[in-house]
């Protein structure tokens, strides 16, 4: 899926993919005849009300020979999606769809939102060798037309299920294996926590985390330890039992490794977990630089987010421990081992609750109550 334009999104019946860039730039116009297509639209930042309903949102063409047109069955829908309905990044991806701000300030809308999908190819570009017209594939997509991310959907999952998965798989091996340098070779010897692990991102970190044999403790509230304990965590603590750092303090033993998806307040303890002066490493997702260049601008925002993040490094190296912040980081040979992990059957996508394409405001209202356990999902059609 690509953002090369501002109108392409997944929650559209057909998108455009961009598949593994090229430095060819050859143009190769699409044989798709449709003119427009139906999708949930923002033509402004805000809340829920924002989002209408479109019969007519132009429909994608093929404009470089890496691209593949996809149509959709089903779509993931993340907490970043209504954060950015609300405007949240609005300056990062307005750089990024714009380098040289030639663009009237609004030109992104109408803006479709979403960042993952899984359906089956309509169309190929003139160098895409690896995808042939009618291929199922699932993929995750960034705002700009060369980093996209396509790969073929697990036989073993329903679209419904494979919508779920590319987001949080691609969040979760970015930061445990890029930048927490965790392998299927080493991860038998880790003691792993992963703080919030009923959501999307946790409980898909859990199943990969024991498909390599590591030692997983996970917090959640105590209605999602059921589920939790399913996926394989070791050790469960209930976050609503008491204050969290003395429960896992109580278990013994500290941590190789932590991936924080909450942050806030637990930033100020959860590194005193970690094993000192061994190598260990504190991994938040949650990170200042996107409300920074929102509030700052993206430039003074890029300044303000290097002296934080210089600073908190060199505090938590002074005591033995090494602080990381986790980005997404678009990986095909990712997808393809988290692919081979889920037809072995050592990975299963966790969809909490699904919707059909007319309730996509629903499915907004359930992600800003929170509290997930797993994936929600919007069901574009059948497959």
């Amino acid at each position: 899926m690509v953002f090369s334009g501002v109108r392409k999104g997944q929650f559209a019946r057909q998108m455009k993919a961009c598949w593994r860039c090229s430095h060819t730039r050859l143009f190769s116009a699409t044989r798709v005849c449709s003119s427009t297509m139906t999708a949930w639209v923002i033509e402004k930042y805000g809340s829920n009300e924002v989002l209408r309903f479109s019969k007519d949102a132009p429909f994608p063409v093929i404009n470089y020979p890496n691209e593949v047109i996809v149509k959709v069955f089903a779509a993931g829908l993340n907490p970043i999606d209504v954060s950015m309905r609300g405007g949240h990044g609005a300056a990062t991806f307005s750089m990024q769809r714009d380098p040289l701000n030639v663009l009237q300030s609004g030109s992104e809308f109408p803006l479709i939102l979403g960042r993952e999908v899984s359906g089956t190819i309509m169309e190929c570009g003139l160098d895409v060798k690896y995808f042939r017209e009618g291929d199922e594939v699932n993929l995750r997509n960034l705002f700009t037309s060369h980093v996209c991310l396509v790969s073929h959907k697990p036989k073993s999952m329903t679209h419904t299920e494979a919508a779920g998965v590319p987001y949080v798989a691609t969040t979760v091996w970015s930061a445990l294996v890029n930048t927490g340098g965790l392998t299927e070779d080493n991860c038998a010897t880790k003691r792993i926590l992963v703080l919030g692990g009923s959501g999307g991102v946790g409980t898909f970190a859990i199943q990969l985390l024991k498909a390599w044999g590591a030692h997983v403790t996970v917090t959640c509230s105590r209605d999602a330890q059921q589920l939790v304990g399913a996926l394989g965590a070791d050790c469960v603590v209930d976050y609503t039992a008491g204050p969290v750092k003395d429960q896992l303090e109580a278990l013994g033993g500290k941590f190789d490794l932590i991936l924080d998806t909450i942050g806030g307040q637990t930033e100020h303890w959860a590194p005193g977990l970690l094993k000192p002066w061994s190598g260990s490493t504190y991994i938040t997702l949650v990170t200042p630089f996107v409300h920074n260049a929102d509030v700052l601008g993206v430039a003074d925002g890029m300044v303000k987010t290097a002296a934080l993040w210089t600073s908190r490094v060199f505090k938590h190296i002074a005591k033995g421990v090494h602080y990381r912040w986790g980005f997404f980081a678009a990986s095909g040979p990712a997808l393809d081992e988290i692919g081979a992990l889920v037809q072995a059957g050592q990975i299963q996508a966790v969809v909490e609750e699904t919707f059909n394409f007319p309730r996509v405001p629903e499915a907004f209202q359930r992600m800003e109550k929170g509290h997930a356990r797993g994936k929600t999902v919007v069901q574009i059609t059948q497959g």
